[in-house]
Protein backbone atom coordinates (compact mmCIF):
# COMPACT_ATOMS: atom_id res chain seq x y z
CA UNK A 1 0.00 0.00 0.00
CA UNK A 2 1.42 3.49 -1.07
CA UNK A 3 1.26 6.11 2.08
CA UNK A 4 0.07 9.44 1.19
CA UNK A 5 1.12 12.52 3.29
CA UNK A 6 -0.60 16.22 2.90
CA UNK A 7 0.85 18.59 5.19
CA UNK A 8 -0.68 22.82 5.84
CA UNK A 9 1.63 25.83 7.11
CA UNK A 10 -1.02 27.01 9.46
CA UNK A 11 -2.33 30.43 9.96
CA UNK A 12 -3.32 32.80 12.75
CA UNK A 13 -6.99 31.60 11.75
CA UNK A 14 -6.48 28.07 11.83
CA UNK A 15 -5.15 27.71 15.34
CA UNK A 16 -7.35 30.31 16.68
CA UNK A 17 -4.75 33.08 17.29
CA UNK A 18 -6.53 35.76 15.31
CA UNK A 19 -9.45 35.70 17.75
CA UNK A 20 -11.58 35.46 14.58
CA UNK A 21 -14.53 32.77 14.12
CA UNK A 22 -13.22 30.17 11.46
CA UNK A 23 -14.87 27.21 10.38
CA UNK A 24 -11.68 24.78 10.60
CA UNK A 25 -8.85 24.50 8.09
CA UNK A 26 -10.07 25.60 4.04
CA UNK A 27 -9.53 22.60 1.41
CA UNK A 28 -9.15 24.21 -1.76
CA UNK A 29 -11.71 22.83 -4.56
CA UNK A 30 -8.72 22.85 -7.05
CA UNK A 31 -6.82 20.48 -5.18
CA UNK A 32 -8.33 17.32 -6.26
CA UNK A 33 -5.70 14.94 -5.32
CA UNK A 34 -6.12 16.14 -1.17
CA UNK A 35 -9.80 16.19 -1.72
CA UNK A 36 -9.57 12.58 -3.29
CA UNK A 37 -7.43 11.70 -0.12
CA UNK A 38 -10.37 12.44 1.96
CA UNK A 39 -13.76 11.10 2.47
CA UNK A 40 -16.05 11.26 -0.71
CA UNK A 41 -18.80 13.42 -0.17
CA UNK A 42 -22.15 13.62 -1.75
CA UNK A 43 -22.41 17.12 -3.35
CA UNK A 44 -26.18 16.53 -4.10
CA UNK A 45 -27.03 16.72 -0.19
CA UNK A 46 -26.55 19.74 1.67
CA UNK A 47 -23.75 20.38 3.80
CA UNK A 48 -22.53 17.00 3.51
CA UNK A 49 -19.90 15.31 6.00
CA UNK A 50 -17.82 12.57 7.15
CA UNK A 51 -15.86 12.33 10.55
CA UNK A 52 -11.97 11.99 9.51
CA UNK A 53 -10.79 9.48 12.98
CA UNK A 54 -7.50 10.32 13.40
CA UNK A 55 -4.02 9.52 15.89
CA UNK A 56 -1.34 11.96 16.55
CA UNK A 57 2.21 11.24 16.97
CA UNK A 58 1.53 10.18 20.54
CA UNK A 59 -0.97 7.76 20.05
CA UNK A 60 -4.21 10.15 21.08
CA UNK A 61 -7.00 9.31 18.93
CA UNK A 62 -8.97 12.27 17.68
CA UNK A 63 -12.36 13.08 15.56
CA UNK A 64 -12.44 16.08 12.86
CA UNK A 65 -14.91 16.74 10.70
CA UNK A 66 -14.63 16.97 6.99
CA UNK A 67 -17.68 19.29 5.64
CA UNK A 68 -18.40 20.61 2.04
CA UNK A 69 -19.96 23.91 3.31
CA UNK A 70 -22.49 23.79 -0.35
CA UNK A 71 -25.63 25.78 0.68
CA UNK A 72 -25.20 28.33 -2.71
CA UNK A 73 -26.42 24.92 -4.23
CA UNK A 74 -29.05 24.60 -2.00
CA UNK A 75 -30.71 27.56 -0.57
CA UNK A 76 -31.89 30.90 -2.41
CA UNK A 77 -29.55 33.26 -1.12
CA UNK A 78 -26.76 31.02 0.04
CA UNK A 79 -23.08 31.89 -0.76
CA UNK A 80 -20.86 28.90 0.50
CA UNK A 81 -19.16 26.44 -1.47
CA UNK A 82 -15.67 25.46 -0.13
CA UNK A 83 -14.60 21.85 1.99
CA UNK A 84 -13.27 22.31 5.19
CA UNK A 85 -11.93 19.95 7.97
CA UNK A 86 -13.09 21.49 11.58
CA UNK A 87 -13.07 20.35 15.79
CA UNK A 88 -9.41 21.05 15.03
CA UNK A 89 -9.38 23.61 17.88
CA UNK A 90 -8.31 21.05 20.53
CA UNK A 91 -5.58 18.98 19.16
CA UNK A 92 -3.94 22.67 18.01
CA UNK A 93 -4.41 23.34 21.66
CA UNK A 94 -2.96 20.32 23.12
CA UNK A 95 0.05 20.53 20.67
CA UNK A 96 0.74 23.91 20.99
CA UNK A 97 0.30 25.20 17.65
CA UNK A 98 0.38 28.28 15.82
CA UNK A 99 1.05 30.26 13.05
CA UNK A 100 3.87 29.30 10.59
CA UNK A 101 3.74 25.35 12.05
CA UNK A 102 2.96 22.78 9.72
CA UNK A 103 -0.07 20.52 10.16
CA UNK A 104 0.54 16.84 8.68
CA UNK A 105 -1.79 14.07 7.18
CA UNK A 106 -1.58 10.73 6.27
CA UNK A 107 -2.93 7.69 5.17
CA UNK A 108 -2.40 4.54 3.55
CA UNK A 109 -4.92 4.12 0.57
CA UNK A 110 -7.69 2.38 2.21
CA UNK A 111 -7.00 2.89 5.82
CA UNK A 112 -9.71 3.16 8.58
CA UNK A 113 -8.04 6.37 10.58
CA UNK A 114 -5.14 9.33 9.12
CA UNK A 115 -2.25 10.02 11.10
CA UNK A 116 -1.80 13.45 12.25
CA UNK A 117 1.08 15.61 13.60
CA UNK A 118 2.33 18.97 14.07
CA UNK A 119 5.85 20.21 13.57
CA UNK A 120 7.06 23.69 14.71
CA UNK A 121 8.06 26.26 12.62
CA UNK A 122 11.19 26.07 10.51
CA UNK A 123 10.64 22.11 11.08
CA UNK A 124 8.74 21.10 8.11
CA UNK A 125 10.91 19.14 6.62
CA UNK A 126 11.26 16.50 9.37
CA UNK A 127 9.89 13.59 7.70
CA UNK A 128 12.64 12.92 5.88
CA UNK A 129 10.48 12.81 2.53
CA UNK A 130 12.96 13.50 -0.47
CA UNK A 131 10.16 14.54 -3.25
CA UNK A 132 7.69 17.47 -2.09
CA UNK A 133 5.46 18.79 -4.47
CA UNK A 134 4.37 22.06 -3.62
CA UNK A 135 0.63 22.97 -3.51
CA UNK A 136 -1.32 26.38 -2.57
CA UNK A 137 -1.40 26.66 1.16
CA UNK A 138 -1.84 22.41 0.85
CA UNK A 139 1.47 20.16 -0.07
CA UNK A 140 1.91 16.59 -1.21
CA UNK A 141 4.78 15.08 0.59
CA UNK A 142 6.00 12.41 -1.80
Amino acid sequence: MTEKTFTKQLTANDTGESGAHQAGIHVPKGEKELIAFLPKLDPSVKNPDAWLSCVDADGGEWSFRYVFYNNKFHDPKGTRDEYRITHMTKFFRAFGASEGDTFWISADENASSYKINVTRLGLEDQCNCSDKIKLVGWRKVH
